[in-house]
């Protein structure tokens, strides 16, 4: 099974990306589960999402606590909470930032974590771009293509479209395929 963990603030879209995720793997006939878990219901306020996809049926709906993939849609929640918490020794981390790893104080961490694995990408400035909104969670899935193969680009594409019909949607799918060719491998 593939467990993904997202983090991210109110307002970012973070319950939907974990929608789309799991419509996507769906859409490539895995079975999948999305599950929000999120205290105030505020804009700005810490969110957690969890993803989980496997080829045959998921029978947890408990958070996830050991992710293979992180997805942190705020970088700032790396100094105000413990997201790598659970992450496993092989696990992948995503991050929404134009940052180094050095400026994100995360190189001990990286450096631990198989070459590779590691991805940043300014989801916000490719969002304010492409779709004139700082929302960061379409952008992160077509970044999280590159760097896993649970889910294909069009897959995540289908699932955007099926989200956002119509022009919005074209636009998220041109945001994503955009940061699907963007992500830095650290």
């Amino acid at each position: 099974m593939f467990q993904v963990r997202i983090h991210g603030r109110g307002g970012q879209g973070v319950v939907s990306a974990a929608e789309m995720l799991s419509i996507a793997a769906f859409e490539e006939h895995k079975h999948s589960q999305a599950v929000p878990s999120f205290g105030s219901e505020r804009m700005g306020a810490p969110v957690v999402a969890y993803v989980r996809i496997d080829d045959k049926e998921i029978e947890l709906s408990e958070p996830v606590l050991d992710p293979d993939l992180l997805i942190i849609q705020d970088p700032t929640l790396i100094a105000a909470i413990d997201v790598f918490a659970g992450l496993k020794p092989d696990g992948f981390v995503l991050i929404n930032s134009t940052k180094t790893l050095a400026e994100l104080g995360i190189e001990d961490l990286a450096a631990r974590l198989p070459a590779g694995n590691v991805a940043t990408v300014g989801a916000t400035d490719l969002a304010i771009k492409h779709l004139k909104r700082a929302t960061p969670n379409t952008v992160l899935l077509g970044a999280l293509t590159a760097m896993i193969d649970a889910v294909r680009l069009e897959s995540v594409c289908s699932a955007i479209m099926k989200k956002f019909p119509g022009k919005v949607g074209e636009m998220n799918v041109v945001a994503a395929t955009a940061a699907h060719n963007s992500a830095r491998k650290a």
